[in-house]
């Protein structure tokens, strides 16, 4: 893998990753500043909007000192995308053969999704050792993850899916999470209004709450 940043640099950027759905690209900005002046530099701007490759464009050109990347990322043309729109890291829910290959060639990490052993082992085997975990509370939360772990200590997870202030500790209790992806503190009432200094406020409470844990 000739990748210019590794996916453990991602992990450690930050003990929360926002996952960030930006219908509207005036939002896209603000709601990229409001979550650093909360003390979160790294985000996952889905692909689930035709907002997104262009709010990616646009926060890396204005914030060239955070870690911008692509999630919802489910074929090798979005990924080629998404990297061309300026995103250093790329994530996917789950991990397709010709997405793990085309992405291995690629020049920006890819940390795809998986929810059961066989896709931890597949995405192993192609070279893959930092995962998302996803649906995380669906698919058994800490516990499920747990166990899943066990047998794959070489592996590293970013769980994603149902997580928030109520129970982010039992994840990140687990020696295998590394950090966690969220929207807990990107509320839609909060982007629909505009009320930014909400989304720092939640920001800020979730990162002391996950430094408090980690003392």
């Amino acid at each position: 893998m000739q990748w210019s940043l590794q996916p453990s640099a991602v992990f450690a950027a930050s003990p929360v990753v926002p996952v960030m759905v930006i219908k509207n690209l005036d939002d896209a900005l603000p709601m990229a500043q409001a979550l650093s002046a909360g003390g979160i530099n790294v985000f996952e701007i889905t692909l689930r909007s035709g907002a997104a490759l262009d709010a990616i464009r646009l926060i890396s050109q204005a914030m060239p000192e955070a870690l911008v990347g692509a999630g919802t990322v489910i074929s090798p043309q979005q990924y080629d995308a998404a990297r061309d729109a300026g995103a250093k890291f790329i994530i996917s829910p789950g991990a397709t053969v010709s997405l793990l290959k085309h992405a291995v060639q690629g020049d920006v990490p890819l940390m795809p999704g998986t929810s059961t052993p066989s896709e931890m082992m597949t995405a192993l085997e192609l070279g893959y050792d930092h995962l998302k975990f996803f649906p995380a509370e669906a698919n058994g939360g800490a516990s499920a993850l747990k166990a899943i772990s066990a047998p794959l200590p070489q592996l590293t997870f970013c769980p994603t899916g149902g997580i928030g202030l109520k129970n982010v500790a039992q994840y990140l209790a687990l020696d295998c999470v590394a950090t966690v992806g969220g929207s807990w503190m990107l509320p839609n009432e909060a982007i629909a209004a505009g009320n930014w200094e909400e989304v720092t406020r939640l920001s800020k409470e979730a990162v002391a709450f996950v430094a408090g844990l980690r003392r």
